[in-house]
Parts: structure tokens; C-alpha cells; sequence
């Protein structure tokens, strides 16, 4: 396979971990067909942030198309594509990019798994809508041969003791002693100022958003593939768990920023908050606290 030469590359010894500095759509025509075991990413949005160029709707959507095809032609047959996209606001007027995208899938065949929600509790306060707090993630796979390991991603169960009070069971526990199935609606932390993975990409994806597919949708060695890399949270989530990671990114300091992101994972010094850690208990905190309500009910 031949690459047009980038400004930054990581290759280790056996090509596993990779970022190219390019244009995701030049480096993909030069990519083999059906080579991506996961192809994950967030792309811009078109909302003016300074990797992208704010355009139509019509327009930005047309680039994508063409982006599209050649992800689909680079996954493989028992793959899975996952797009996590969030809204374009134009003039207080939302735009809910899933369902723009939907059909640009549908179109090359592709079939939606699952639509998961990305649940955050922090962001922006808006004055004419309700705050946004979700973003989507669209699963899709070529054919109905595609991978999926459950139990690699299962969470602890609401109740574990629960038994089953009859027939041929009766008395024994009736979950799955690995946990249940995470369902469709995840509530992972955005990545903001005191998060522990923030770098300095605006719109940073968190890497147990992407763990939990990396794990539940590659085997051990898979290659995964981010087309708009950013920081590479996408390579840090495959270097923690044995998966290849390929990446492209346009800006040249966040693919650097990327590269030692993952040479930190594969050295085992990857700053990141898992996709299993509880979520912190925000009424715990001083600031929960209405100032002087002790005092009044005292």
C-alpha cells in the first residue's frame, strides 16, 4: 500500500499504529479494499471550529458522501462502522445530523445496528431550547456476518441476587453471572477543562466512549481505523486493549498530539477514564450544597 508522504507518521516495526497527516479522503483511495476490521470517528460538524470550513448543509453533506463511499468500500465484510455525530445549529434552527447521515449509509447498503445514546452531564447553557446533553452514535455493519462480543463489554447487573421464583430454574440466579448488556444509552463524561484525558482539540472524543466499541466490536489484534483522528483517542482506546489503530488528521499538532498520546498507551502511561468507571456522585460535592441552607434548618 502506498500513502501520499505525511507530515507526521508513527509506524512502529509491523505498521500497527499509524497517523497520517492528510486529507482523509487522498489517503483512503490509496487504502485496500475491505481492510478495516472498525472504522469509528466523529467528524466535524459544520459549525466553524478551526479544523473544518462552515459551509451549506447541502455542501457539507455532499463531502461527506464522497468520504462515505470510500469507507465503505475499505471495510471489511464481517466489520463495523460507527459515526458519532452530535447537531448543526444554523440561525437557532437545529439540524440533527443522524438522520441526515442515516440515508447516506442506507444508500450504499449498510445496516444500522444499534442507534446509541451518548448521554453527557456538562456543555453549553442554551437560552431558546433546552441544553443539549446527548449526542449519537450510529453502528453499522456491511452484512448480517458481522463481529460482536457482549460479554467482552457487559456491566455489573441492577440485581445480581435476583433468582428465579419458578419452573424448572426456580432458585437459581437468573442473570448472566458477567453482567448485563449496557443497553443504548451511555452515560460516559465529555471530555471538558478538568477532565483528565483533555488536551487542547475543542471538541475531544472520550476514550471509553470508543472503548466499549473497540472492545465489543474487534477481536484482539484488529485494525481499527479513524478517518478525522483529532488526538488519536480512538488509536488510545485500540493501543490499551492489543487492537492496530490507522488514523488520519489534517492538522499537524493535533496528529502529533496524537502520536504521543498513543506511545503513551503502549507504554502504559495513558491518562483516561475507562468506559466501566462509576460515575462520580456530584451530591457529595461542597457545591451541591445550597449556601446557608445548614444554617436556616438548624
Amino acid at each position: 500500500m502506498k500513502i501520499k508522504e505525511p507530515l507526521f507518521e508513527y509506524i512502529n516495526k509491523d505498521i500497527s499504529y499509524r497517523i497520517v497527516n492528510d486529507d482523509c479522503l487522498n489517503a483512503l483511495k490509496s487504502i485496500e479494499d475491505e481492510k478495516f476490521d472498525l472504522i469509528i470517528s466523529s467528524p466535524p460538524y459544520n459549525i466553524g471550529k478551526s479544523y473544518e470550513v462552515k459551509t451549506t448543509i447541502e455542501n457539507y453533506l455532499e463531502t461527506q458522501q464522497n468520504i462515505i463511499a470510500e469507507l465503505v468500500r475499505t471495510l471489511s465484510k464481517e466489520g463495523n462502522l460507527c459515526w458519532q455525530v452530535g447537531n448543526y445549529v444554523e440561525r437557532g434552527e437545529v439540524f440533527p445530523l443522524d438522520i441526515f447521515y442515516y440515508q447516506l449509509f442506507k444508500k450504499h447498503g449498510l445496516k444500522l445496528r444499534n442507534r446509541i445514546i451518548w448521554h453527557f452531564g456538562h456543555g453549553l447553557h442554551t437560552r431558546r431550547r433546552f441544553s443539549g446533553r446527548y449526542e449519537v452514535v450510529l453502528w453499522y455493519t456491511k452484512t448480517d456476518g458481522y463481529f460482536f462480543d457482549l460479554d467482552a463489554v457487559r456491566v455489573p447487573s441492577k440485581y445480581p441476587g435476583k433468582k428465579h421464583f419458578k419452573g424448572p430454574r426456580r432458585g437459581e440466579f437468573s442473570g448472566n453471572p458477567l453482567g448485563k448488556n449496557p443497553e443504548d444509552v451511555w452515560n460516559i463524561p465529555n471530555v471538558k477543562s478538568n477532565h483528565v484525558e483533555k488536551t487542547g482539540h475543542p471538541c475531544q472524543f472520550p476514550v471509553g466512549l470508543i472503548e466499549r466499541l473497540v472492545l465489543s466490536m474487534t477481536r484482539p489484534g484488529g485494525l481499527v481505523f479513524d478517518p478525522f483522528a483529532g488526538v488519536a483517542s480512538a488509536g488510545v482506546a485500540a493501543a490499551l486493549h492489543g487492537r492496530r489503530f490507522w488514523g488520519c488528521e489534517i492538522l499537524p499538532e493535533y496528529a502529533s498530539e496524537g502520536l504521543r498520546r498513543i506511545e503513551d498507551a503502549l507504554a502504559g502511561k495513558a491518562r483516561y477514564r475507562p468506559h466501566d468507571k462509576p460515575l462520580y456522585d456530584h451530591t457529595q460535592s461542597s457545591l451541591s450544597k445550597v449556601p446557608g441552607a445548614d444554617e436556616e434548618g438548624s
